[in-house]
């Protein structure tokens, strides 16, 4: 759906073949790499093989970028025996759907930091030698009056043409980032992605083997919600939040969650189901780091933990009852999301009460794995293609 201007061969992507009731910052790298590359496989966390693939030329390099309401994120990939390895990745906070609730655009403020972000990005697919990509936005792209004009404004200065995707490819990508995660015993998992402008809910079944790369998603349900951190946190207030606020913002996603959980959580009732919840955010990943106890946050240890669902909501009491102040000197939270992250509390909790799950497991991945799956398959690298070397 690009062309990029860096000599990248861009992808509209498969089209999404679900339906709605069945299939149907700072600069640092969000997966903290610290220079060494990680695997995603086809089994629990990121573990994943390597081969010598088949067929010759140079082993293809992939992109996927996700431009969201909050973040800018950008993971580089080559593709392994039955996954990828990451070889590069970014991800900066840049607010880009800051005030769009009020006044229904994107600031030249935000434009300006996402153009910044964007020029990082395509300079680090230009240099890794980027052969495909999918470069998407979101909520704050979807909705803003101004959005298709930043989308042609991007193109003209930065030379990347973005896809802005409906909240359907939003929710079927990031059940393909994630499905890895599902506990192959599970009969079941409901999927959370808390963004900055909308969230989405995925009712999965249970987890298939992959014979071409990870394991591909089985889609029962799907909804998006308009409730996102910095949506609500503008509404509300994100600094001073007291038990009021934050039960009156649990109540308004509660209303909109509650009919799709009567559609797709009767099996969770008794409180024995063998679902599990899977939640892919930094709502959710704070909230691990929290729990934790991290003096900084640790991406190796975050992805794949899993936690009590009255774990979760233990943490979310405990921010509750801290000040601003205490929220930003938080390592795990810190001043970019200290105003944010108990917007994303009361969207979990609304979630933890339409489906009585017992365990949670956390995933620092989604939208940019599920994108670089997509393209992998869609290439046949797992079914004869050429992967890189170890």
């Amino acid at each position: 759906m690009a062309e990029m201007g860096v000599g990248v061969q861009a992808s509209p992507g498969p089209r999404p073949a679900v339906s709605r009731e069945r299939p149907h910052g700072n600069g640092s790298a969000s997966h903290r790499p610290h220079g060494r590359p990680h695997r995603h496989g086809a089994g629990d966390g990121t573990g994943g093989g390597t081969g010598n693939g088949a067929g010759g030329g140079r082993v293809a390099t992939y992109a996927a970028l996700d431009l969201g309401t909050n973040n800018c994120r950008l993971l580089v990939a080559r593709p392994t025996a039955d996954g990828f390895r990451v070889i590069d990745a970014f991800s900066r906070i840049i607010r880009l759907g800051e005030g769009i609730s009020q006044s229904g655009r994107l600031s030249e403020a935000a434009i300006d930091r996402a153009i910044e972000a964007l020029t990082v990005c395509r300079d680090k697919m230009k240099n890794r030698g980027v052969t495909r990509a999918r470069l998407i936005a979101t909520e704050a792209c979807r909705s803003a009056a101004n959005g298709a004009a930043f989308r042609e404004r991007i193109a003209a200065e930065v030379g990347l043409t973005l896809e802005i995707v409906e909240r359907e490819t939003e929710a079927r990508l990031a059940a393909i980032g994630c499905t890895p995660l599902i506990d192959p015993q599970a009969s079941g998992v409901v999927l959370f992605d808390i963004g900055g402008g909308s969230s989405e809910l995925v009712r999965l079944g249970s987890r298939c083997a992959g014979r071409d790369g990870p394991p591909p998603p089985q889609i029962d349900g799907w909804i998006s919600m308009p409730h996102g951190v910095v949506t609500l946190a503008e509404r509300y207030g994100g600094r001073d939040v007291t038990p009021a606020i934050y039960e009156a913002m649990v109540e308004e996603v509660l209303a909109i969650v509650t009919p799709f959980a009567a559609d797709h959580g009767r099996d969770l009732g008794d409180g024995k189901s063998a679902v599990h919840l899977l939640g892919t955010s930094g709502t959710v990943t704070t909230i691990a780091g929290v729990h934790l106890a991290l003096e900084r946050y640790e991406r190796r240890r975050v992805d794949g933990c899993w936690m009590s669902a009255e774990e979760a909501r233990g943490v979310a009491r405990k921010l509750l009852a801290m000040s601003y102040a205490e929220r930003i000197a938080s390592p795990c939270i810190g001043r970019e999301r200290a105003d944010l992250v108990l917007a994303g509390c009361a969207i979990l909790e609304a979630i933890c009460r339409a489906f009585p799950c017992r365990r949670l497991r956390v995933a620092d991945r989604g939208l940019r794995e599920g994108m670089l799956v997509d393209l992998m398959r869609a290439d046949g690298v797992w079914t004869g293609g050429r992967v890189a070397s170890p």
